[in-house]
């Protein structure tokens, strides 16, 4: 049995066993009390017996009989005297002498019993019961020159089975019973509430942890639900310092990557600008023997490298920019079908399934941006007039937004650091589409990976969902 129920069942199923035994044991008890209280009875009325036989013995010593007319008087007399003598030293005794068939003194019931013992000329003890008491009686023949002569004796004595003492204790065992009963049925009832009214604490959300959950009252359960408060404040405890961890440890991070930057942001600079220098240079250094018409359109060659390398370096302060200032997400509930429309207007060479969700919770600006820079890095990287896949599904309470394609794929030494700054595998690139992306992805409470393919690349954009 490992439920508390089944443990307190058991406990009152032993209480009644006990109970059970304890009442038999009681029942025994009267019984033997009530055997014992009849052999005191019969020893009792042997000797009462005894004492009427001496002295009916001595009565008839040299009997010569009544005179003529008054046998029958005064035998009767001078017996039932006899009787009441004899018996008058054993208090609780009644008895009589008799005389088969004639009953020497009045009738009463037990000298009929006794007339009948000795008219079958049989010594009996004889119970009869009445009003809840026992009567034992016993008649003994009186030998001597008077035929038929017997004595009888009798006493009550409390034998019922149902006599005060035995209904008492089975009264105190039934209440017994039904106060252990009703303890058990109470201590199982309260308990379960107050355990239902734990887990109902417990089940409510707690953004920090472990709830708090208030006290019942019950000793024993209060003992687990302080042990409880005390793990959730530590919890909370451990997890304010594991977010003060992680936020230094994204500053470090931010700071490296910052490095980083700053390093590439020299060598990225330091092109457009020899760039720019030689196409000047050329452009001063013009040969004196060209005509205008040629000297012109040198020159305006050269401004226009020089502008396409203007035009870079504004992208590349732009992209910087974005990786360094601070974003604090908008997160709201949006139409999922009708964000997509949108997207596939401004990108109409893609192809999108969404499969079983209709809104997700996420900030529109950020994702709209990370999923331009997907798409415009696969369409930089498909074969001419192929279609990129958008897949869209939600998995755990997760949203999982896929973007394929069917180009070379990344290779093998740029996946580690594929989403590091000033990664890039075009020559055109600035590297930092990519770390962006994954920027603004992190800053939503989500993650942005590359998935193998056999042919192309999978980039896979995760957003939670809560719950």
């Amino acid at each position: 049995m490992t439920s508390l129920r089944a443990r307190l069942f058991g406990i009152w199923l032993l209480s009644l066993v006990a109970a059970v035994v304890v009442g038999t044991r009681l029942w025994q008890l009267s019984a033997e009390s009530n055997a014992a209280l009849r052999g005191r009875a019969e020893d009792l009325l042997e000797q009462a017996c005894g004492q009427v036989s001496d002295r009916y013995s001595f009565y008839v010593t040299g009997w010569n009989g009544p005179p003529q007319g008054q046998a029958d008087t005064r035998l009767a007399g001078d017996l039932t005297t006899l009787a009441r003598l004899a018996l008058a030293a054993l208090p609780g005794v009644q008895g009589g002498v008799l005389r088969d068939p004639q009953l020497i003194e009045p009738a009463t019931p037990q000298s009929r019993i006794a007339a009948l013992a000795v008219a079958e000329q049989a010594t009996t003890i004889d119970q009869s019961t009445h009003d809840g008491r026992s009567t034992v009686l016993l008649a003994c023949p009186l030998p001597g020159p008077i035929p038929n002569m017997a004595a009888w004796v009798a006493t009550d004595i409390d034998t019922a089975p149902d006599n005060p003492r035995l209904r008492m204790g089975g009264a105190v065992l039934l209440a017994l019973m039904l106060t252990i009963s009703g303890a058990l049925i109470w201590l199982v009832t309260s308990m379960s509430r107050r355990v239902r009214k734990v887990q109902a604490a417990l089940a409510r959300h707690s953004p920090d942890g472990l709830p708090h959950v208030p006290l019942t009252g019950e000793t024993l359960i209060d003992q687990i639900i302080e042990a409880l408060n005390e793990a959730g404040e530590r919890l909370r405890l451990a997890q304010h310092e594991t977010s003060e961890a992680h936020a230094r440890a994204a500053a470090a991070q931010r700071l490296a990557a910052l490095g980083r930057v700053a390093a590439g942001v020299a060598h990225e600079v330091r092109n457009p600008i020899a760039a720019m220098r030689l196409r000047a240079e050329g452009a001063l250094a013009l040969d004196p023997g060209l005509d205008a018409a040629r000297a012109g359109l040198r020159a305006r060659t050269a401004l226009e490298a020089i502008l396409r390398q203007i035009d870079r370096l504004e992208r590349l302060s732009t992209e910087l920019l974005t990786m360094t200032q601070p974003r604090q997400p908008n997160r709201q509930s949006v139409d999922l079908r009708a964000f997509l429309t949108l997207l596939q207007v401004d990108w109409p060479g893609i192809a999108i399934t969404c499969e079983g969700v209709d809104q997700a919770a996420f900030d529109p600006d950020l994702t709209r941006r990370i999923l331009d820079n997907l798409l415009d890095n696969a369409a930089r990287h498909s074969k001419q007039g192929s279609i990129i896949r958008v897949q869209v599904w939600m998995q755990a309470r997760m949203l999982e937004i896929r973007v394929i394609d069917d180009g070379p794929g990344v290779p093998a030494s740029l996946q580690a650091s594929l989403f590091e700054p000033f990664v890039t595998g075009r020559a055109d690139g600035t590297g930092l589409g990519l770390a962006i992306a994954r920027e603004l992805a992190q800053a939503q409470g989500g993650t942005l990976a590359l998935e193998p393919l056999e042919a192309g690349a999978c980039f896979v954009l995760r957003l939670p969902q809560e719950g």
